[in-house]
């Protein structure tokens, strides 16, 4: 599904790229016309704003942010209609020229599929977040051919856990959504086929260098993210009529500044680079960027930090060059790719992985690894600096619960820990009714009175029976001595930690698991959480 999902959003953006360019090539907006640079971005702009109004508001939240609050707040559950606006709202900001990325809506688009798919199949909530798992490492297999990096980036970034129960779904839709996309289309390039050396070694303190300049320019690309998203008390149409006014601006003085910017990275390794464009890219691309995402252009921000990260890299290596060193231009450029958007999503892993199977070439294992070490080192501790995607959900009051027992208590249901060990009943039995009842040897009662359920040890009836073993006048479960309590409930496709938040939010022991039709399933109790993280603790 999400293979299919993006092939389409592939379309929407390449198709109108190439009819509306005079290159014919998409990104290319260098060949228009300066007044339709500047006219562009804004009548994108305006589309944008039609499109949010023909939608209620519940819809106009989108982007992998969204993703992340849905699947930690809401259970993962997603709406079809804020699929439509990041599809249509990212394939117009695309087409007309802003600078936001094709990745972080794929990622999306993917996460949405899933939660639609297990939302539909009635699966229980801790289903849907392996499903949304599953999304996301699929778009980005199919985005960019890396089914590897797909996979630990929806572990890295979507999931934030590593664990081998959601490996194996996650990895078969990753491979599926990329052999998909090869059979129709062809394997995508996104990168120029290039020879690296071994010989890395006298490169290693300009690699360090590198990596501390990736993570002060990471940390101006949250900073200005931050500081735009301030203004989110301003009316999101106004916002992004200022981001397209703002998109025209740059698009007139410097039209490479437009889009993605993925030719620009191609141009990178075709001939020696400008010192000054290099500069004039970098700072436009850096700030234009995190304006438009914190203004409400519906785009990401994976591709452009890609772009961002080569620029820095080749800034580098053709400063070095001028100054007499031998520095690889093609590897620097590479590795800059890497150290920025593993700084700015706070996934060295996946960054990592993305350069390996983008390049296809070992050798920028080493001064990879080396690199974004140093970045994520420089943005999180010296500069003590967020994620894009967590200074995003900052602003919103939101906080990522990363504990160890919401983690482990998020990935079973309800369904696979409950006891099915109980009886319901009427809330008066006979004597006789009541023994052949007990004789079942059940762990709880669930007495069924007023379309009430009221919950209640079979110990306390046993006791009564035992104290009146002539009593042949129906028995009242309802008024004989018992530690009886008002059955809260708690539906079949709720996680253990969802149960567990219930439990302490209500002050009580024990909850009722009810089926869809609420129907008593089965008791779960604190004693059965409490042994269950344990266990895991101690596996």
């Amino acid at each position: 599904a999400t293979g299919c999902v993006i092939l389409l959003f592939r379309y929407a953006i390449e198709l109108p790229q190439q009819w509306l360019l005079p290159a014919g090539v998409s990104e290319r907006f260098e060949s228009l016309p300066q007044w339709q640079r500047i006219i562009l971005p804004i009548a994108g702009s305006l589309l944008i704003i039609a499109l949010l109004l023909s939608l209620p508001a519940a819809a106009r939240t989108v982007g992998i942010p969204h993703l992340l609050e849905r699947l930690n707040y809401h259970q993962g559950r997603i709406a079809f209609k804020n699929l439509l606006y990041q599809f249509f709202g990212a394939a117009i900001a695309l087409d007309s020229g802003h600078s936001v990325g094709r990745e972080g809506p794929a990622v999306y688009l993917g996460g949405v599929c899933g939660s639609l798919l297990g939302q539909k199949l009635a699966l229980p909530n801790n289903t849907l977040r392996v499903l949304i798992g599953c999304g996301s490492a699929a778009a980005i297999a199919a985005v960019f051919n890396t089914p590897l990096a797909g996979v630990i980036f929806a572990m890295e970034v979507i999931l934030l856990e590593y664990s081998i129960l959601g490996f194996i779904p996650i990895i078969v839709a990753a491979v599926t959504a990329d052999v998909l996309v090869q059979l129709l289309t062809g394997q995508v390039n996104a990168l120029p086929q290039i020879e690296l050396s071994n010989e890395i070694l006298s490169d290693i303190p300009f690699l360090m260098l590198l990596g501390l300049i990736t993570g002060l320019v990471a940390a101006l690309f949250i900073y200005t993210l931050q500081q735009t998203l301030k203004l989110r008390h301003y009316p999101l149409t106004l916002r992004i009529l200022v981001a397209g006014l703002i998109a025209g601006a740059a698009g007139w003085f410097l039209p490479e500044v437009m889009g993605t910017g993925y030719d620009s990275i191609s141009a990178l390794f075709e001939a020696p680079p400008l010192i000054g464009l290099l500069c004039a890219l970098l700072l436009a691309k850096t700030l234009l960027t995190p304006l438009s995402i914190g203004l409400g252009i519906p785009g990401g921000l994976i591709g452009p930090s890609l772009v961002i990260g080569a620029l820095t890299g080749a800034l580098l290596a053709t400063l070095g060059s001028r100054l007499g060193l031998e520095l690889s231009l093609p590897l620097f450029t590479l590795i800059g790719m890497g150290t920025m958007m593993g700084a700015v999503l706070n996934a060295p892993l996946a960054a990592l992985l993305a350069l390996l199977e983008l390049t296809d070439n070992s050798a920028v294992i080493l001064p990879g690894m080396l690199a974004i070490v140093i970045s994520n080192l420089t943005l999180r501790s010296l500069l003590q600096r967020p994620s894009a995607f967590q200074a995003i959900l900052e602003v919103q009051g939101l906080q990522l619960n990363q504990a160890p027992l919401a983690q482990a208590l998020s990935r079973a249901a309800v369904g696979s820990l409950m006891t099915r060990e109980y009886a319901v009943c009427a809330a008066q039995l006979s004597p006789e009714a009541a023994r052949n009842l007990l004789a079942r040897r059940p762990q709880w009662l669930v007495l069924e009175h007023d379309r009430r359920y009221t919950l209640m040890p079979p110990g306390d009836l046993t006791s009564w029976l035992e104290r009146h073993p002539e009593l042949q006048e129906p028995i009242d479960l309802m008024q004989i001595p018992a530690s009886r309590r008002d059955a809260v409930s708690i539906p079949y496709s709720a996680t253990l930690f969802e149960a567990w938040q219930l439990l302490e939010r209500e002050r009580t022991l024990v909850l009722l698991v009810l089926s869809n039709r609420d129907l008593p399933l089965g008791v779960i109790t604190k004693e059965h959480l409490e042994a269950f993280y344990n266990f895991r603790q101690a596996v």
